[in-house]
């Protein structure tokens, strides 16, 4: 029985959320595979979402069985962390009958990350454990001792509840473990924009506004679907900043690294830290406009406090 596997039998809960350590290939095979294995054997749905080259080892080494396991590349289903919450986490496990045990490797967080998507891919780790509190599943998160910085390694045991030491040895429970601390702590204000296109807007010019922002997106290299994206983030983040930040806001776009950067400011707080990362229920009506950019964004990073709400999102030119 893995490391991982034991974890089912604790009585913590029904949700479990491991980090695993690993130092190379074989230490990342040998935590994963029989992992994605006796879920199988127990006929319990696998999902395995990592990078490709790590995909792609997995694959080899389950062979025929990979078949029956959704593989996904986390350079592309998880580029923008705030994604995958809804678009990769939840959308398997919902796709499941409630109560069904549901196993799923996850590796959110590697070497090459920038530290402009840092704060979201920590936060993501932290919220995980909001969002499947209570529910059937396993997500096991694989970690690279060797080529992940100190810090994220210090911060993958506060986000994580149990973590598995590299070397094989049996999973424990997380001394440090504070996801709460984690989200508040990368809560961070973004660094002001140089030379952004600047629109003040208030519920009468939100179709200006978008108008303003596609624009300046096609001026600043923007084409095709990016800048259709680019248009209906506007729209949603300046109509959510009417209906619920005050009446009012500033919309902002610039170039910066390869794309294009759309933040919208205004009054209001957000209390929510899953906000944007649920999926909506069939009846819901509204509440829709932040899971929408998630989805369609490189990336999306959110500053809430007293003094108003900062939501910043990127598209690639």
């Amino acid at each position: 029985m893995s490391a991982a596997a034991e974890l089912l039998e604790t009585p913590s809960g029904p949700f479990a959320h491991p980090a695993l350590f690993y130092r190379d290939d074989q230490e990342y095979l040998e935590g994963t595979v029989p992992f994605v294995r006796e879920g199988l054997a127990a006929g319990e749905p696998v999902a395995v979402a990592v990078p490709g080259d790590r995909l792609r080892m997995v694959r080899d080494a389950l062979g025929d069985a990979a078949d029956t396991v959704r593989l996904l590349d986390m350079r592309e289903a998880g580029r923008n962390p705030g994604r995958i919450i809804p678009g990769v986490l939840r959308a398997f496990a919902d796709a499941h009958p409630a109560g069904q045990r549901v196993r799923i490797v996850g590796e959110p967080v590697w070497a090459g990350r920038s530290a402009t998507e840092y704060p979201a891919c920590v936060q993501h780790e932290a919220l995980i454990n909001a969002a499947f509190r209570g529910r059937t599943v396993t997500i096991l998160c694989p970690y690279d001792a060797v080529r992940l910085p100190a810090h994220v390694l210090a911060d993958a045991h506060a986000t994580h509840p149990t973590v598995i030491p590299a070397g094989a040895r049996p999973a424990r429970a997380s001394e440090a473990y504070a996801p709460d601390a984690v989200v508040a702590r990368y809560n961070e204000p973004l660094p002001p924009a140089a030379d952004a296109m600047t629109f003040p807007f208030v519920a009468g010019s939100l179709p200006s506004a978008r108008h303003a922002a596609s624009d300046e997106g096609r001026r600043l290299g923007l084409t095709g679907v990016a800048l259709e994206d680019l248009a209906l983030a506007t729209a949603e983040l300046t109509t959510n900043s009417v209906v619920h930040g005050g009446g009012s806001g500033v919309l902002r776009i610039w170039a910066e690294d390869g794309h294009v950067l759309c933040e919208v400011r205004d009054g209001g707080r957000m209390t929510d830290p899953l906000a944007g990362r649920r999926p909506p229920s069939r009846d819901q009506r509204g509440g829709r406009g932040l899971l929408m950019v998630n989805l369609i964004a490189d990336l999306v990073r959110v500053h809430t406090g007293d003094g108003g709400t900062t939501i910043r999102c990127w598209f690639s030119r």
